[in-house]
């Protein structure tokens, strides 16, 4: 498995799926470990701090599952290597930390038929969604398109610690459904931290969505088509 961002949603992710004895485990972040973020980033200790994260992640997950083979790639995912990364895996884990990183993995996803594990968690508030290796619905279905104007900032709207790791483990367990072989592709599972209620909903395929509808138009990675907007999740 490929998993995209060792923040908040990936290190909790990262923890389930080594100690499930998935046999090869791919990281992909291009950050460094931050003081500010040891609350809810839970591979990391304060002797981390400056470390790139796929590299002290790695060195954690290796003493919690030695026998998990780790890859390290200390990059974004970009549209330069989406394709070639998503290639490598049989599933794509995405828990990014900007809404470019998370259509460009639907996207390369898509394109490679492989299915793909969204998740995203802010303020009190999270989502998990897995799309099937043909891709619909997507989640371009659910979300269109980059936000061009408007887009929520997550380091000021913030994210509280638990939530990414309750949402990590729903993303964890969706993922090892998939590879079960179980039906599990289309159900949007959110989550209230402030009520503590769950709900699972089925989403419907668009017709006009640009990735999986019936014109659809995104049959390559365009590098144009993806705004960068960072933020430290």
């Amino acid at each position: 498995m490929l998993v995209v961002g060792t923040g908040g949603l990936g290190c909790p992710v990262a923890i389930a799926l080594a100690r499930a004895g998935v046999g090869t485990l791919g990281l992909a972040d291009d950050d460094d470990v931050d003081v500010s973020n040891l609350h809810r980033q839970i591979l990391f200790e304060r002797k981390d701090v400056g470390t790139p994260k796929t590299v002290a992640a790695a060195r954690a997950l290796r003493e919690l599952a030695p026998g998990v083979a780790i890859e390290v790639h200390e990059t974004r995912l970009l549209p330069t290597n989406a394709v070639d990364l998503a290639l490598r895996y049989d599933l794509v884990v995405e828990g990014s930390d900007n809404f470019a990183t998370k259509f460009l993995a639907a996207d390369a996803a898509h394109l490679t038929k492989k299915p793909i594990v969204h998740a995203a968690a802010v303020r009190w508030h999270g989502t998990a969604l897995a799309v099937g290796p043909g891709g619909k619905p997507c989640y371009r279905c659910l979300f269109e398109d980059v936000p061009r104007e408007n887009a929520p900032n997550c380091a000021e709207a913030g994210v509280i610690g638990p939530m990414v790791g309750v949402i990590g483990a729903a993303q964890a367990d969706l993922a090892l459904s998939v590879l079960g072989g179980d039906d599990v592709f289309g159900t949007l599972f959110t989550f209230d931290g402030k009520t503590l209620a769950s709900r699972r909903r089925r989403i419907a395929s668009r017709p006009s969505c640009e990735l999986c509808g019936e014109a659809n138009v995104i049959r390559s990675v365009d590098g144009a088509r993806y705004a960068p907007v960072a933020c430290d999740l």
